[in-house]
């Protein structure tokens, strides 16, 4: 049977807080007395209808139907990576940041033909660390040397996107640009609780603009078909090409990476870690429409608005949704599940209706069932949405802050914490 989903069902109407303020666009649904009754299709019902009772048959026969599924309908198949990916370590120090921290650039080298893409990695882990260290690994939307100002971070070559206040002039960057984003990746943090963190500009993998898929590693291949990679799924598969450069570092445990997103990345995040079971956590940071948010709501971004202004993220098979999301036989809830039983973190911002917070919870709340299915406690006894600012932490976590669409402190708090109870004993 399917979960039928409406404002006839009390017990599901999650309320926010009353004061949620946000800037986006009036003429889109804010109105959680119009979101439109649905149906979910239950994760645990195979195609040809018979339930799916048993952690075999999840993995042998429905996990393998849904997965196909997202690929030929919402994001697309990804081609195996060339054959001649060369690693190359550009610079490294085992003093860096005052000494808190091994700064490694590595560069992948993809070729095919007389083509060749550089896609740059930047790592930090702890100095005083002992063996293998469990890392986050994230795309950023500035060029690796935003992160922070450390001035011997590689400026990107790549295109970038345009930002005055980034420092990105003509598409370019420039020394101005140093740690113009600091703000939101916490490197002090991270190294402190004794985590490594990565970061590759995701311009290296694909440029953020609808080129007719010409630029990054997409030139290495032909036009993609219908139901062939778009940008999310391009992002996706370039986290996967450096979990495989991180199983040859001695120095990062590549059994105990997570792979963490950021709005269009945090929807990429959810895709990497459904499709690639080596990442042993997966974190959606205001991921909304196509990532954690249910489709089906048609609240704040919808599939018809995402697809009008972003044509290059999905496939185009995702187009026959807009304004029909009814139709797609998938929903987001299945997205979470595919990663399940490994631990999932979702999270929201009370000022960020565009990318529908309740909708977001409820993703993680529908998936619970595959969690419970495969011996671990989904979201615990979590019926309803967490007060601001109070994470609820079990095989799957949320939370919604006070704040807006954006990544703080207080997000990678909770996200330690969470590989603090997920990571640590996982060797």
């Amino acid at each position: 049977m399917r979960f039928a989903v409406g404002r006839c069902l009390p017990y599901l109407l999650f309320l926010l807080n009353a004061s949620l303020v946000c800037a986006q666009p009036a003429e889109f649904n804010y109105d959680e007395a119009k979101v439109p009754s649905f149906e979910l299709p239950d994760p645990l019902v195979a195609s040809d209808g018979k339930s799916v009772s048993t952690a075999e048959q999840w993995k042998q026969t429905r996990r393998p139907e849904i997965l196909a599924l997202f690929q030929k309908e919402v994001y697309g198949r990804s081609p195996e990576p060339p054959a001649n990916v060369v690693a190359k370590v550009l610079e490294t120090s085992d003093h860096a940041l005052d000494g808190k921290a091994i700064r490694k650039q590595v560069r992948l080298k993809l070729s095919r033909g007389e083509r060749q893409v550089a896609i740059d990695i930047l790592i930090y882990l702890p100095a005083k660390a002992q063996g293998p260290v469990p890392t986050f690994l994230t795309l950023n939307f500035f060029g690796n040397h935003t992160v922070h100002k450390d001035p011997a971070i590689i400026l990107s070559k790549s295109w970038m996107r345009a930002s005055k206040e980034k420092g990105v002039v003509n598409n370019r960057a420039t020394e101005a640009s140093r740690g113009t984003s600091a703000s939101r990746w916490a490197v002090d943090m991270i190294l402190q609780r004794g985590y490594g963190l990565a970061t590759i500009y995701y311009g290296d993998i694909d440029p953020d603009y609808d080129d007719g898929f010409e630029n990054g590693v997409h030139a290495l291949y032909p036009k993609p078909a219908k139901d062939e990679w778009g940008s999310i799924a391009t992002w996706a598969w370039g986290l996967s090409l450096a979990l495989d450069y991180f199983e040859t570092d001695e120095q990062i445990d590549h059994k105990r990476v997570a792979v963490m997103g950021h709005s269009r990345l945090g929807k990429t995040s959810l895709w990497a870690g459904a499709q690639d079971e080596r990442f042993a956590m997966t974190i959606s940071n205001n991921s909304g429409c196509g990532g954690a948010a249910l489709s089906r709501r048609a609240f704040g971004e919808t599939v018809k608005r995402i697809n009008t202004s972003f044509p290059h993220w999905f496939c185009d098979n995702f187009l026959k949704y807009n304004g029909n999301e009814n139709a797609c036989p998938v929903d987001q809830h299945m997205l979470v599940a595919l990663i399940a039983p490994r631990p999932v973190y979702i999270a929201s911002a009370e000022g960020d209706r565009w990318a529908d917070p309740r909708g977001e919870f409820l993703t993680g709340y529908y998936a619970a069932p595959v969690y419970r299915l495969l011996g671990t406690d989904g979201l615990g006894d979590v019926k309803e949405m967490p007060k601001l600012n109070e994470p609820v932490m079990h095989a799957i976590g949320y939370h919604i802050r006070r704040g807006k669409h954006d990544v703080t402190d207080f997000d990678w708090q909770a996200y330690l914490d969470f590989a603090d109870q997920h990571l640590r004993d996982s060797k």
